[in-house]
């Protein structure tokens, strides 16, 4: 069975309406009765569907858009297909994020359990034979939960949230807007599901923009105490089968995790960034938003890694680069360093010290 989503979608509106909402341009030869069913990505947007661009690295997306209308900036419209309507704005993500209001009124407000009720499991929930609720957990309306799962006290299964089997939910753990497969291990205070960071930014203040995505945990995934996982804005956050994540680690909005990545302690993994199976990122690494780490690829602990990477490569420093390269600038600093030793007076340093 589909998976109904968390929020509830207002519409259709029409094409004009939500130029309107958007503060956009509408071409004076197109249909302003068009009715726009739903926002999506480009790549994955239809007839009926609002998309948008406001990354320079998609935009070789463009050609191959099926949207009904897009969200554009003006020096980009000359790139859309001609099936497309441009909604033109200097202001592409503030009007994204108005447009997502719009369908979306409810997403600032996020379910979680029904509001008023004092039973701590709804009754709309459906629980397998053998699932086990320990005291002052709460599940959540048409919850799903699957059998051999243990629910720990004090966490939290949000609306229409769906748990696989023999899974362990932490004590104290939240999931929110989130699916997860068999044998998840939460560790305490893991949280699911929450808004991604995301924040129309101008002289006039930041706008909040609705996280209408998910999270999918795959099977055997397991993620340790304190860790955030930000629910997706249009897309889904992925987290690929046997995955291991460490203590109090943040994955940003729309990223995805490959098959059995690694991921230890205290690791930033930025917004819609891409790690392809089996990569291992070192505690306190990171990765900016929508780059790609290639199969394979190692981030070593403190590195920062701010290009996409081939597969098994081996990224050290900040700005991360490959290993290779950072032995030779190592080596390099270390050969002028002594140069300059030998050459000062007495052979001494500037300072006067040996």
């Amino acid at each position: 069975m589909e998976h109904p989503g968390f929020f509830e979608r207002a519409g259709p509106f029409r094409l004009d309406e939500v130029a309107k909402v958007a503060g956009a341009e509408l071409p004076l030869d197109r249909d302003t009765a068009l009715m726009l069913s739903d926002v999506r990505p480009l790549s994955e947007a239809g007839p009926g569907h609002l998309s948008f661009v406001d990354n320079k690295k998609y935009l070789s997306q463009l050609a191959e858009c099926r949207a009904g209308a897009c969200l554009i900036a003006p020096a980009y419209v000359e790139r859309l297909p001609t099936r497309v309507v441009p909604l033109v704005t200097g202001a592409v993500y503030r009007g994204f994020a108005q447009v997502l209001q719009l369908f979306y009124a409810d997403a600032l407000r996020p379910k979680v359990a029904r509001a008023g009720g004092h039973e701590m499991v709804d009754a709309s929930a459906r629980l397998e034979p053998g699932v086990e609720i320990e005291p002052g957990a709460v599940v959540g309306p048409e919850a799903e939960i699957g059998r051999g799962t243990r629910v720990a006290a004090g966490a939290v299964i949000g609306y229409r949230c769906t748990i696989g089997r023999d899974c362990y939910i932490g004590p104290g753990a939240s999931v929110t807007h989130a699916m997860l497969g068999n044998r998840v291990v939460l560790h305490g205070g893991v949280r699911i599901g929450q808004d991604g960071f995301g924040f129309a930014m101008s002289g006039r203040g930041h706008l909040k923009v609705p996280q209408i995505g998910r999270v999918i945990i795959q099977d055997d995934v397991e993620i340790g105490a304190n860790a955030c996982i930000d629910r997706g804005a249009l897309k889904d956050t992925v987290i690929g089968e046997g995955s291991k994540i460490d203590n109090l680690v943040q994955i940003g909005h729309n990223a995805m995790l490959g098959r059995h990545c690694v991921i230890v302690g205290q690791v930033g993994i930025a917004g819609s960034a891409v790690l392809e199976d089996f990569v291992v990122m070192g505690g306190q690494s990171g990765v900016v938003g929508h780059v790609r780490l290639a199969q394979g690829t190692h981030v070593a602990g403190g590195s920062h890694v701010k290009d996409d990477t081939k597969p098994g490569a081996r990224m050290v420093g900040t700005p991360a680069k490959p290993m290779r390269d950072w032995m030779r600038d190592i080596l390099a600093v270390e050969r002028l360093a002594l140069s300059a030793k030998q050459q000062a007076p007495g052979g001494k340093d500037g300072d006067g010290t040996e």
